[in-house]
């Protein structure tokens, strides 16, 4: 059993900084201009992904009781369905005018960027100034279209490599200090029977993260920022490189065999059951990693050529209100909800989210692997880290969908990183100045 440590230890209580979409249309974001009712009896339709697993659906159920008890007669229905449905799902609803009235989704201009364009998403700016919600600013900015604020952050996130530590000592392996390093590690391990790196490339979007941390630990923030805003193209030598290491890594079979036929929580389990070393993802999993591993975990940067690495950090998912809701009053007094220092602590202790506004900690116990993730996290808030980015909420559906099938075909061997940079640079669209 481990130990969990107060988070006193921290000291700054202000912690910072876990799939996809693309809609049509001109109109952006919505003011709903239907009647609304702001208290009971009004019951408001709440629409998520899939939680990680059961213990959090049961917290997340009954943080809702939590709301409801001091709402005045609010109450909400939970509609939860896979997350790999979440698209779909919310396209036919939300075209049909007959979406739920609060969502989960995910921020940046190819996932809440193209719902607001298309007008499905209710404009939140008045509930901004009304509520006078804290989000750190560069949270907003991802919620933030057309000089709309649409959306309240969620939470962050950073990505990176978990490993069996135990496994590690077994072989008389060390923390890889740069991608030589890894590459010899993963060669022993493989040598050892174990997988050296068990990868899910089965529904795409895996590939986006996994191209985000060679990426980002190759050029540093600086080549990132470099990259996103046009100055650097997308078929540079650096972005060929970064997809290399995944292409040479599936040549010399260390990782899961045919990872684009691997799905996420499959992969996720070989990580659980010991079957695998390492296992790239979020730290979203952090929690469920802890409770499911019988071993010590550790979570490192993807390293670079010439050492540790960055992780890739940023925004993930966000909460927002359909513009055709009836109940926009009582859905904003939902999100108002989510955004107060109660629910903020409760999400680092129950759900170990890290909410993009400032919380206070104070009294908090977390194990020694979230502990870190909070710490490394934090570094953004006060900007004494350096990060890279998770691409894919950052740029838009075309790219997005370039880059994710791009990583598919490497990964099968159908396809080269030049070919895949080529397309990726043809599929880049310059943000707005």
């Amino acid at each position: 059993m481990r130990t969990r440590t107060p988070l006193t230890a921290l000291g700054a209580s202000a912690l910072v900084l876990s799939l996809a979409a693309c809609f049509g249309g001109t109109t952006g974001a919505e003011q709903s201009s239907a009647p609304q009712q702001s208290s009971g009896p009004v019951e408001i339709r709440y629409l998520i992904g899939q939680p990680e697993s059961p213990e959090d659906l049961a917290n997340i159920k009954a943080d809702i009781k939590t709301f409801e008890a001091g709402s005045n007669g609010i109450t909400v229905k939970l509609d939860v369905v896979p997350s790999e449905n979440v698209k779909t799902i919310l396209q036919t609803q939300l075209r049909s005018g007959k979406g739920p009235d609060v969502f989960g989704y995910d921020t940046g201009p190819g996932f809440a960027g193209a719902l607001a364009k298309a007008g499905l998403i209710h404009d939140l700016t008045d509930a901004y100034a009304k509520y006078d919600w804290p989000v750190y600013d560069f949270a907003k900015q991802r919620v933030t279209f057309d000089g709309k604020i649409v959306g309240i952050p969620s939470q962050l996130e950073e990505v990176g490599v978990f490993y069996n530590k135990d496994m590690f000592a077994k072989l008389g392996l060390a923390e890889p200090q740069n991608l030589g390093d890894l590459m010899a590690a993963s060669t022993k391990i493989k040598d050892s029977g174990v997988i050296p790196m068990t990868l899910a490339d089965k529904e795409g979007w895996e590939g986006g993260h996994l191209l985000s941390m060679a990426l980002s630990s190759e050029v540093g923030s600086a080549g990132m920022d470099k990259l996103l805003s046009g100055e650097t193209p997308w078929d540079d030598p650096s972005v060929v490189n970064a997809l290399k290491v995944w292409g040479d890594m599936y040549d010399q079979k260390l990782l899961t065999p045919s990872p684009t036929a691997v799905g996420y929580d499959n992969a996720n389990a070989l990580f659980y059951s010991g079957k695998a070393a390492m296992n790239p993802t979020g730290s979203w999993l952090a929690q469920e990693i802890e409770r499911q591993a019988k071993f010590q975990v550790g979570f490192i940067p993807f390293p670079s050529s010439t050492g540790k690495g960055i992780f890739s950090g940023g925004l993930g998912s966000g909460t927002f209100v359909s513009a055709t809701s009836q109940k926009v009053d009582a859905a904003e007094q939902f999100l108002n909800y989510q955004m107060s220092p109660a629910h903020g602590k409760w999400a680092v202790e129950k759900l170990q989210d890290i909410p993009a506004y400032p919380v206070d900690t104070t009294g908090i116990e977390a194990s020694p692997l979230f502990t870190q993730v909070l710490n490394d996290t934090a570094k953004i808030a006060d900007g004494t880290g350096d990060f890279g980015y998770n691409i894919d909420v950052l740029t838009n559906d075309a790219f997005n969908n370039a880059m994710w099938k791009g990583v598919q075909g490497i990964l099968s061997g159908q396809s080269t990183p030049e070919k895949v940079a080529a397309q990726l640079q043809k599929s880049y669209k310059k943000p707005a100045a």
